[in-house]
């Protein structure tokens, strides 16, 4: 199995990172940026987790499930991480007795009425259990009440719903949770990872502060919100001074992200120090910007990304990125699944199932690019 052969081939150094659990979400405390805390202002936990992400499958699932009929939607097919998550979640399911003919997986399009719609044609066709990817988390209420009152039980994945709506979970203790990694940290990663290049370093203009541009993901989504928020935040907690000179929406697409960093260098030029994006496709399309501008990564621009998608992590190795961040789709694929066989076998779940995200620099690109493969 794929998660045996990336455990295989890591180092002790890497077990307690990369393979960080996921499990019950942890209570806010005041610490550090590397530390989790209240959602609006305090970065997230940048901890070890206790127990490694290879964990076996929940015991009744073998072979239990081929009559099982699962429904999954996913927001955009065409989003390069959501492509990883959905092959491996649903080679995932098979390997745990599910049939390859009940896993059902829908693109929404990233148009939430399209979803809708699909949610619809699942409830109606009696499916034992949804995953769903949401278009846009703010329909998560909608979506909660129309699943809840079909009977079926409900896993949420990689966007979260806010926290009211999963308090409402709590509260009328309904079969639903939410599996995915604290977008917090990933932004507060990013940040840390401009910090320990040092101020000398990435101030090339010698002005005293540090110039970015700030390519951000679909602004309905918490997570291209807490990246954009918590990558600055993590240079102003270090003492930096910063300037924004640009922020615009890529919506997570590479030919946008291109076409936005190739206007905002030639609107700035050299002014620009660091280049931000919330994900790894629009950190690649940055890049091809960079390029043609006849910049230099790690020379007289910094540029960092999400996701670690194979490309971005060749390009930690060879230079052309500053790094990524990790956001392991196998772990949160596998937690997703358990949770739908622990829905369906009785068991319940808690209503948040949270994964540790991994910073991606030179020292461990290659670590993790061979650990992915």
């Amino acid at each position: 199995m794929k998660k045996k052969v990336l455990a295989a081939l890591l180092s002790v150094a890497m077990v307690a990172t990369l393979l960080a659990g996921c499990g019950k979400k942890e209570a806010p405390a005041e610490a550090p940026a590397e530390t989790e805390a209240p959602a609006e202002t305090e970065a997230p936990a940048d901890t070890d987790a206790e127990e490694p992400a290879e964990t076996e499958a929940p015991a009744e699932a073998a072979g239990d499930f081929a009559d099982k009929k699962v429904g999954v939607c996913i927001y955009q097919f065409s989003d390069n991480f959501m492509t990883l998550f959905r092959t491996e979640l649903e080679n995932y399911l098979i390997s745990l007795g599910f049939a390859k003919e009940n896993i059902t997986i829908q693109d929404g399009q990233n148009d939430q009425g399209t979803q809708s719609n699909q949610i619809d044609a699942f409830i109606n066709d009696k499916v034992d259990v949804l995953i769903i990817n949401p278009v846009n988390s703010s329909s998560a209420e909608t979506i909660t009440d129309k699943v809840v009152g079909a009977g079926i039980p409900l896993v949420y994945i990689n966007r979260e719903p806010d926290e009211s709506e999963e308090q409402r979970w709590a509260d009328n203790n309904w079969d639903v949770t939410y599996v995915g990694c604290d977008a917090r940290q990933s932004g507060t990663m990013q940040g840390e990872m401009i910090v320990d290049l040092g101020l000398e370093k990435v101030d090339m203009n010698g002005d005293g502060k540090v110039q970015y541009i700030m390519i951000e993901g679909d602004p309905e989504n918490v997570d291209a919100k807490y990246r954009t928020e918590f990558s600055v935040k993590a240079l102003t907690d270090a003492g930096w001074e910063v300037e924004e000179l640009d922020d615009q929406v890529g919506n997570w697409d590479q030919v946008k992200a291109q076409e936005l960093v190739s206007n905002a260098l030639g609107q700035h030029g050299e002014k620009i120090e660091v280049v931000f994006c919330n994900n790894d496709a629009m950190a690649l399309g940055a890049l091809q910007a960079i390029d043609t501008a006849g910049r230099k990564v790690g020379e007289d621009i910094f540029l960092v990304g999400v996701d670690a998608l194979s490309e971005a992590l060749e390009n930690v190795i060879n230079g052309t990125m500053t790094g990524t961040v990790f956001n392991d789709h196998i772990s949160q694929s596998h937690s997703a699944a358990d949770a739908a066989v622990n829905y369906l076998t009785g068991a319940g779940n808690e209503h948040y199932i949270g994964c540790d995200y991994v910073k991606v620099t030179t020292e461990n690109a290659q670590e993790v690019l061979d650990s992915v493969k």
